[in-house]
Protein backbone atom coordinates (compact mmCIF):
# COMPACT_ATOMS: atom_id res chain seq x y z
CA UNK A 1 0.00 0.00 0.00
CA UNK A 2 1.31 3.25 -1.13
CA UNK A 3 0.99 6.51 1.45
CA UNK A 4 -1.40 7.77 -0.71
CA UNK A 5 -3.43 4.84 -0.42
CA UNK A 6 -6.00 5.11 2.04
CA UNK A 7 -7.94 1.99 3.88
CA UNK A 8 -10.84 1.22 3.35
CA UNK A 9 -13.78 2.63 6.27
CA UNK A 10 -14.58 -0.22 8.79
CA UNK A 11 -18.66 -0.37 8.49
CA UNK A 12 -20.22 0.40 11.62
CA UNK A 13 -22.42 -2.42 13.33
CA UNK A 14 -25.85 -0.78 12.42
CA UNK A 15 -24.58 -0.72 8.74
CA UNK A 16 -23.10 -3.93 8.43
CA UNK A 17 -27.08 -5.53 9.98
CA UNK A 18 -28.48 -3.58 7.71
CA UNK A 19 -26.46 -4.60 4.74
CA UNK A 20 -27.11 -8.46 6.39
CA UNK A 21 -30.99 -8.04 6.37
CA UNK A 22 -31.04 -6.59 2.76
CA UNK A 23 -29.33 -9.73 1.52
CA UNK A 24 -32.05 -12.01 3.58
CA UNK A 25 -34.63 -13.34 1.29
CA UNK A 26 -38.63 -11.78 2.14
CA UNK A 27 -39.03 -14.81 3.06
CA UNK A 28 -36.74 -14.85 5.90
CA UNK A 29 -37.06 -11.59 6.85
CA UNK A 30 -37.53 -11.22 10.48
CA UNK A 31 -38.66 -7.38 10.43
CA UNK A 32 -41.66 -8.05 8.28
CA UNK A 33 -45.60 -7.02 10.19
CA UNK A 34 -46.89 -10.53 11.53
CA UNK A 35 -51.17 -10.32 10.36
CA UNK A 36 -52.97 -11.83 12.91
CA UNK A 37 -57.21 -12.14 13.05
CA UNK A 38 -59.48 -12.05 15.69
CA UNK A 39 -62.07 -14.18 15.59
CA UNK A 40 -65.74 -13.37 16.52
CA UNK A 41 -67.70 -16.29 19.06
CA UNK A 42 -71.42 -16.54 18.35
CA UNK A 43 -73.52 -16.34 21.22
CA UNK A 44 -73.50 -20.26 22.25
CA UNK A 45 -75.67 -19.64 25.88
CA UNK A 46 -74.19 -19.16 29.22
CA UNK A 47 -73.34 -22.45 30.00
CA UNK A 48 -71.46 -23.50 26.77
CA UNK A 49 -69.32 -20.16 26.86
CA UNK A 50 -67.60 -21.11 29.89
CA UNK A 51 -66.32 -24.81 28.60
CA UNK A 52 -65.84 -22.82 25.29
CA UNK A 53 -63.20 -20.61 26.60
CA UNK A 54 -60.44 -23.84 25.80
CA UNK A 55 -61.20 -24.17 22.47
CA UNK A 56 -61.09 -20.74 21.86
CA UNK A 57 -57.20 -20.31 21.69
CA UNK A 58 -57.02 -23.03 19.55
CA UNK A 59 -59.85 -22.32 17.13
CA UNK A 60 -57.64 -18.45 16.70
CA UNK A 61 -55.25 -20.68 15.19
CA UNK A 62 -57.21 -22.66 12.60
CA UNK A 63 -57.37 -20.84 9.12
CA UNK A 64 -58.75 -21.90 5.64
CA UNK A 65 -57.95 -21.15 2.24
CA UNK A 66 -60.79 -20.39 -0.29
CA UNK A 67 -63.58 -21.34 2.15
CA UNK A 68 -62.44 -24.82 2.49
CA UNK A 69 -63.27 -25.78 6.19
CA UNK A 70 -63.26 -29.75 5.96
CA UNK A 71 -59.97 -30.45 4.41
CA UNK A 72 -57.64 -28.75 6.40
CA UNK A 73 -54.69 -30.83 8.18
CA UNK A 74 -53.32 -30.34 11.18
CA UNK A 75 -49.14 -30.25 11.42
CA UNK A 76 -49.37 -31.88 15.23
CA UNK A 77 -51.38 -34.60 16.85
CA UNK A 78 -54.14 -32.64 19.47
CA UNK A 79 -52.94 -32.89 23.31
CA UNK A 80 -56.65 -35.54 23.92
CA UNK A 81 -58.93 -37.13 21.79
CA UNK A 82 -62.85 -37.73 22.38
CA UNK A 83 -65.22 -40.32 20.99
CA UNK A 84 -68.34 -38.92 18.64
CA UNK A 85 -71.23 -41.20 20.63
CA UNK A 86 -74.67 -41.44 19.66
CA UNK A 87 -77.06 -40.65 22.42
CA UNK A 88 -80.02 -38.96 23.78
CA UNK A 89 -79.09 -35.52 25.33
CA UNK A 90 -81.54 -34.23 28.18
CA UNK A 91 -81.19 -30.62 29.75
CA UNK A 92 -82.41 -30.36 33.04
CA UNK A 93 -82.91 -28.17 35.83
CA UNK A 94 -82.97 -28.87 39.69
CA UNK A 95 -85.29 -27.21 42.05
CA UNK A 96 -85.97 -27.77 45.67
CA UNK A 97 -89.22 -29.10 46.56
CA UNK A 98 -91.65 -30.09 49.40
CA UNK A 99 -92.69 -33.97 50.29
CA UNK A 100 -96.47 -33.31 52.12
CA UNK A 101 -99.82 -33.69 51.17
CA UNK A 102 -99.71 -30.79 48.41
CA UNK A 103 -100.78 -26.67 48.48
CA UNK A 104 -102.36 -25.74 51.35
CA UNK A 105 -105.78 -23.40 51.67
CA UNK A 106 -106.60 -21.55 54.18
CA UNK A 107 -110.23 -21.85 55.90
CA UNK A 108 -112.08 -18.35 56.93
CA UNK A 109 -114.13 -17.76 59.12
CA UNK A 110 -118.02 -16.44 57.21
CA UNK A 111 -119.35 -14.63 60.17
CA UNK A 112 -118.39 -13.71 63.30
CA UNK A 113 -118.68 -15.69 67.21
CA UNK A 114 -116.50 -17.98 69.31
CA UNK A 115 -114.62 -20.62 68.27
CA UNK A 116 -115.95 -23.64 70.14
CA UNK A 117 -114.34 -26.84 68.26
CA UNK A 118 -111.56 -27.65 65.50
CA UNK A 119 -110.78 -30.56 63.85
CA UNK A 120 -107.24 -32.31 65.62
CA UNK A 121 -104.65 -31.52 62.62
CA UNK A 122 -103.71 -34.30 60.43
CA UNK A 123 -107.02 -35.59 60.86
CA UNK A 124 -109.30 -36.73 57.05
CA UNK A 125 -112.58 -34.83 56.92
CA UNK A 126 -115.05 -35.72 54.20
CA UNK A 127 -118.28 -34.97 52.76
CA UNK A 128 -120.72 -33.83 55.00
CA UNK A 129 -118.41 -33.97 58.30
CA UNK A 130 -117.29 -30.95 60.27
CA UNK A 131 -114.24 -28.32 60.12
CA UNK A 132 -114.78 -26.59 63.09
CA UNK A 133 -117.83 -25.00 64.82
CA UNK A 134 -118.62 -21.49 65.86
CA UNK A 135 -120.97 -20.88 68.88
CA UNK A 136 -121.51 -24.80 69.24
CA UNK A 137 -122.59 -24.60 65.43
CA UNK A 138 -121.18 -27.03 62.92
CA UNK A 139 -119.65 -25.99 59.83
CA UNK A 140 -119.22 -28.85 57.51
CA UNK A 141 -117.47 -29.76 54.96
CA UNK A 142 -119.18 -30.07 50.96
CA UNK A 143 -117.94 -31.11 47.56
CA UNK A 144 -117.76 -28.34 44.58
CA UNK A 145 -115.66 -25.88 42.96
CA UNK A 146 -118.31 -22.81 43.54
CA UNK A 147 -117.95 -21.22 47.21
CA UNK A 148 -120.93 -20.61 49.31
CA UNK A 149 -121.56 -16.68 48.11
CA UNK A 150 -125.50 -16.73 49.11
CA UNK A 151 -128.37 -17.82 51.29
CA UNK A 152 -130.22 -20.89 49.40
CA UNK A 153 -134.16 -20.47 49.76
CA UNK A 154 -136.71 -22.18 48.13
CA UNK A 155 -137.22 -20.01 44.52
CA UNK A 156 -133.57 -19.53 43.56
CA UNK A 157 -132.01 -20.99 40.72
CA UNK A 158 -128.49 -21.39 39.70
CA UNK A 159 -125.42 -23.71 39.45
CA UNK A 160 -124.45 -22.99 43.10
CA UNK A 161 -128.20 -24.66 43.60
CA UNK A 162 -127.40 -27.89 41.69
CA UNK A 163 -124.07 -28.27 43.40
CA UNK A 164 -125.47 -28.18 47.07
CA UNK A 165 -128.56 -30.45 45.85
CA UNK A 166 -125.68 -32.78 44.41
CA UNK A 167 -124.13 -33.27 48.04
CA UNK A 168 -127.33 -33.80 49.79
CA UNK A 169 -128.12 -36.05 47.49
CA UNK A 170 -124.65 -38.35 47.82
CA UNK A 171 -125.18 -37.76 51.49
CA UNK A 172 -128.19 -39.93 51.54
CA UNK A 173 -130.99 -37.24 51.41
CA UNK A 174 -133.89 -37.72 49.45
CA UNK A 175 -138.01 -36.56 47.90
CA UNK A 176 -136.49 -33.52 45.67
CA UNK A 177 -135.12 -33.81 42.53
CA UNK A 178 -131.33 -32.48 41.93
CA UNK A 179 -131.36 -29.75 39.22
CA UNK A 180 -130.40 -25.94 39.59
CA UNK A 181 -133.81 -25.12 40.91
CA UNK A 182 -134.20 -24.93 44.98
CA UNK A 183 -137.66 -26.10 45.60
CA UNK A 184 -139.63 -26.81 48.59
CA UNK A 185 -139.08 -30.62 48.68
CA UNK A 186 -135.41 -29.33 48.94
CA UNK A 187 -136.42 -27.02 52.12
CA UNK A 188 -137.56 -29.93 53.37
CA UNK A 189 -134.88 -32.37 52.78
CA UNK A 190 -132.25 -29.42 54.65
CA UNK A 191 -134.44 -29.48 57.46
CA UNK A 192 -133.82 -33.10 57.87
CA UNK A 193 -129.87 -32.32 57.34
CA UNK A 194 -130.05 -29.61 59.96
CA UNK A 195 -131.60 -31.79 62.58
CA UNK A 196 -128.96 -34.39 61.96
CA UNK A 197 -126.61 -31.71 62.60
CA UNK A 198 -127.57 -30.37 65.52
CA UNK A 199 -128.22 -27.26 63.52
CA UNK A 200 -131.82 -25.03 63.37
CA UNK A 201 -134.23 -26.42 61.01
CA UNK A 202 -134.58 -23.33 58.55
CA UNK A 203 -134.61 -24.92 55.34
CA UNK A 204 -132.42 -22.23 54.11
CA UNK A 205 -128.69 -22.79 53.63
CA UNK A 206 -126.56 -19.63 55.05
CA UNK A 207 -123.19 -18.97 53.47
CA UNK A 208 -121.20 -19.41 56.99
CA UNK A 209 -122.32 -23.05 57.20
CA UNK A 210 -120.56 -24.89 54.78
CA UNK A 211 -116.88 -24.92 53.20
CA UNK A 212 -116.83 -26.06 49.95
CA UNK A 213 -113.44 -28.33 48.61
CA UNK A 214 -112.70 -30.40 45.43
CA UNK A 215 -112.87 -33.47 47.73
CA UNK A 216 -111.76 -35.02 50.64
CA UNK A 217 -109.06 -32.84 52.91
CA UNK A 218 -106.53 -32.91 55.63
CA UNK A 219 -106.45 -30.32 58.15
CA UNK A 220 -102.65 -29.29 58.47
CA UNK A 221 -102.51 -26.54 60.73
CA UNK A 222 -104.77 -24.41 63.34
CA UNK A 223 -104.82 -20.38 62.24
CA UNK A 224 -106.94 -19.66 65.81
CA UNK A 225 -107.68 -21.42 69.21
CA UNK A 226 -110.80 -22.78 70.43
CA UNK A 227 -111.99 -20.07 72.87
CA UNK A 228 -111.12 -16.88 70.16
CA UNK A 229 -113.72 -14.56 69.03
CA UNK A 230 -113.58 -14.67 65.55
CA UNK A 231 -113.99 -12.05 62.91
CA UNK A 232 -115.78 -12.48 59.86
CA UNK A 233 -112.62 -13.39 57.03
CA UNK A 234 -110.16 -14.18 59.75
CA UNK A 235 -108.23 -17.62 59.41
CA UNK A 236 -109.44 -20.46 61.47
CA UNK A 237 -107.34 -23.17 59.80
CA UNK A 238 -105.06 -24.65 56.67
CA UNK A 239 -106.49 -28.01 54.54
CA UNK A 240 -104.38 -29.50 52.08
CA UNK A 241 -105.18 -32.70 50.24
CA UNK A 242 -105.02 -36.00 51.45
CA UNK A 243 -102.15 -37.60 48.92
CA UNK A 244 -98.68 -37.82 49.20
CA UNK A 245 -97.29 -34.84 46.82
CA UNK A 246 -94.65 -32.66 46.05
CA UNK A 247 -94.86 -28.60 46.15
CA UNK A 248 -92.53 -26.57 44.16
CA UNK A 249 -91.93 -23.09 43.70
CA UNK A 250 -90.48 -21.78 40.95
CA UNK A 251 -89.62 -18.46 39.53
CA UNK A 252 -91.68 -16.96 36.86
CA UNK A 253 -88.65 -16.66 34.61
CA UNK A 254 -89.28 -21.07 34.61
CA UNK A 255 -93.00 -21.18 33.74
CA UNK A 256 -91.97 -22.74 30.80
CA UNK A 257 -91.05 -25.72 32.68
CA UNK A 258 -94.39 -26.20 34.33
CA UNK A 259 -96.37 -27.85 31.63
CA UNK A 260 -98.88 -30.31 33.28
CA UNK A 261 -98.53 -33.96 32.65
CA UNK A 262 -94.72 -33.14 31.62
CA UNK A 263 -92.32 -36.01 33.44
CA UNK A 264 -90.08 -35.10 36.23
CA UNK A 265 -87.39 -36.99 38.55
CA UNK A 266 -87.50 -36.83 42.43
CA UNK A 267 -84.42 -36.79 44.99
CA UNK A 268 -85.55 -38.22 48.04
CA UNK A 269 -83.58 -38.30 51.01
CA UNK A 270 -81.76 -41.64 50.70
CA UNK A 271 -80.58 -40.10 47.41
CA UNK A 272 -82.73 -42.93 45.17
CA UNK A 273 -84.93 -41.14 42.61
CA UNK A 274 -88.53 -41.66 40.90
CA UNK A 275 -90.02 -40.86 38.73
CA UNK A 276 -93.28 -38.29 39.09
CA UNK A 277 -96.11 -36.21 36.98
CA UNK A 278 -96.50 -32.44 36.50
CA UNK A 279 -100.43 -32.46 37.74
CA UNK A 280 -101.29 -29.22 38.21
CA UNK A 281 -98.93 -25.64 38.43
CA UNK A 282 -100.71 -21.93 38.73
CA UNK A 283 -99.70 -18.82 39.33
CA UNK A 284 -98.97 -17.17 42.87
CA UNK A 285 -98.54 -13.88 44.50
CA UNK A 286 -97.00 -14.09 47.68
CA UNK A 287 -95.44 -11.21 49.36
CA UNK A 288 -96.20 -7.58 49.63
CA UNK A 289 -97.00 -6.46 52.77
CA UNK A 290 -97.27 -3.04 51.49
CA UNK A 291 -94.66 -1.61 53.80
CA UNK A 292 -91.22 -3.22 52.50
CA UNK A 293 -91.39 -6.44 50.71
CA UNK A 294 -93.24 -5.93 47.14
CA UNK A 295 -95.06 -8.90 45.87
CA UNK A 296 -93.83 -11.08 44.07
CA UNK A 297 -95.34 -13.67 41.63
CA UNK A 298 -94.35 -17.35 41.43
CA UNK A 299 -95.50 -20.48 40.26
CA UNK A 300 -96.76 -23.30 42.16
CA UNK A 301 -95.91 -26.48 41.03
CA UNK A 302 -97.55 -29.87 41.78
CA UNK A 303 -96.07 -33.27 41.47
CA UNK A 304 -97.65 -36.35 41.87
CA UNK A 305 -94.91 -39.40 42.37
CA UNK A 306 -95.57 -42.72 39.51
CA UNK A 307 -95.33 -45.25 42.50
CA UNK A 308 -96.55 -43.99 46.17
CA UNK A 309 -95.10 -46.78 47.89
CA UNK A 310 -91.85 -45.31 47.18
CA UNK A 311 -92.51 -42.55 49.64
CA UNK A 312 -94.33 -44.22 52.49
CA UNK A 313 -91.83 -44.10 54.69
CA UNK A 314 -91.70 -40.18 54.93
CA UNK A 315 -94.36 -37.71 56.00
CA UNK A 316 -92.36 -34.43 55.08
CA UNK A 317 -89.33 -33.73 53.28
CA UNK A 318 -87.53 -31.83 51.24
CA UNK A 319 -86.35 -33.42 48.09
CA UNK A 320 -85.36 -32.21 44.73
CA UNK A 321 -87.23 -32.14 41.37
CA UNK A 322 -85.31 -32.18 38.03
CA UNK A 323 -87.74 -30.69 34.99
CA UNK A 324 -86.91 -31.41 31.71
CA UNK A 325 -85.89 -28.39 29.60
CA UNK A 326 -85.24 -30.04 26.22
CA UNK A 327 -84.47 -33.61 24.78
CA UNK A 328 -82.67 -34.84 21.88
CA UNK A 329 -83.24 -38.72 20.76
CA UNK A 330 -80.73 -40.43 18.90
CA UNK A 331 -78.06 -37.43 17.89
CA UNK A 332 -74.35 -37.47 17.67
CA UNK A 333 -72.35 -35.60 20.27
CA UNK A 334 -68.87 -34.85 21.38
CA UNK A 335 -67.82 -32.81 25.11
CA UNK A 336 -68.25 -29.25 24.37
CA UNK A 337 -64.34 -28.60 24.75
CA UNK A 338 -64.02 -30.49 21.65
CA UNK A 339 -65.59 -27.23 19.12
CA UNK A 340 -63.20 -25.01 17.28
CA UNK A 341 -64.25 -21.48 16.66
CA UNK A 342 -64.02 -21.25 12.85
CA UNK A 343 -61.77 -18.48 11.61
CA UNK A 344 -64.48 -17.76 8.99
CA UNK A 345 -67.60 -18.15 11.56
CA UNK A 346 -69.28 -21.03 12.68
CA UNK A 347 -67.47 -24.67 14.51
CA UNK A 348 -66.05 -27.26 13.59
CA UNK A 349 -64.06 -30.37 14.93
CA UNK A 350 -60.65 -32.01 14.61
CA UNK A 351 -61.15 -35.27 12.79
CA UNK A 352 -58.66 -37.87 14.05
CA UNK A 353 -57.94 -40.36 11.27
CA UNK A 354 -54.00 -42.13 11.99
CA UNK A 355 -51.07 -40.19 12.09
CA UNK A 356 -53.35 -37.13 10.39
CA UNK A 357 -55.87 -34.64 11.20
CA UNK A 358 -58.58 -32.63 9.43
CA UNK A 359 -61.00 -30.12 9.99
CA UNK A 360 -64.73 -30.72 9.16
CA UNK A 361 -67.52 -27.40 9.86
CA UNK A 362 -70.19 -29.01 12.04
CA UNK A 363 -73.57 -27.35 13.15
CA UNK A 364 -74.26 -27.55 16.70
CA UNK A 365 -77.64 -28.17 18.82
CA UNK A 366 -78.27 -28.84 22.39
CA UNK A 367 -75.77 -27.96 24.89
CA UNK A 368 -76.11 -30.38 28.18
CA UNK A 369 -74.07 -31.79 30.60
CA UNK A 370 -70.89 -30.78 29.07
CA UNK A 371 -71.76 -32.67 25.56
CA UNK A 372 -73.15 -31.05 22.51
CA UNK A 373 -75.39 -32.27 19.74
CA UNK A 374 -73.56 -32.19 16.20
CA UNK A 375 -74.14 -32.83 12.90
CA UNK A 376 -72.42 -32.14 9.44
CA UNK A 377 -71.01 -34.54 6.83
CA UNK A 378 -68.64 -37.62 6.72
CA UNK A 379 -69.80 -37.41 10.99
CA UNK A 380 -70.56 -40.84 12.73
CA UNK A 381 -70.35 -42.17 15.46
CA UNK A 382 -67.26 -43.55 16.64
CA UNK A 383 -64.83 -41.08 15.30
CA UNK A 384 -62.03 -39.66 16.97
CA UNK A 385 -61.78 -36.02 17.25
CA UNK A 386 -58.87 -33.71 19.33
CA UNK A 387 -60.04 -32.37 22.29
CA UNK A 388 -57.62 -29.02 22.76
CA UNK A 389 -55.66 -28.77 26.52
Amino acid sequence: MTSQEQPAPVPSDQERIRSDQERISPERRTDRPRWRRRVALPAVGLAAATVLAAGVAVAAAVGFGSGQTDTATASTLPPATATVARQTLTDSKAVSGELGYGPSRTVVARAAGTLTALTPVGTTVSQGQALYAVDNEKIVLLYGNLPAYRTLEPGLTGADVEQFEQNLSKLGYTGFTVDDEYTWPTAEAVRKWQADLGLPKTGRVEPEQISYAPGKVRVDSHRAEIGDLLQSGGPVLTTTGTDRLVTVELDITDLRLAEVDSEVAVALPDRTTVPGTIIASELVISGGDGQQDDPETIVEVTVAVDDPAAIEEYDRASVEVSFTTDRREDVLTVPVAALLALAEGGYGVEVVDGPDTRIVAVETGLFADGQVEISGDGLTAGLTVGVPS
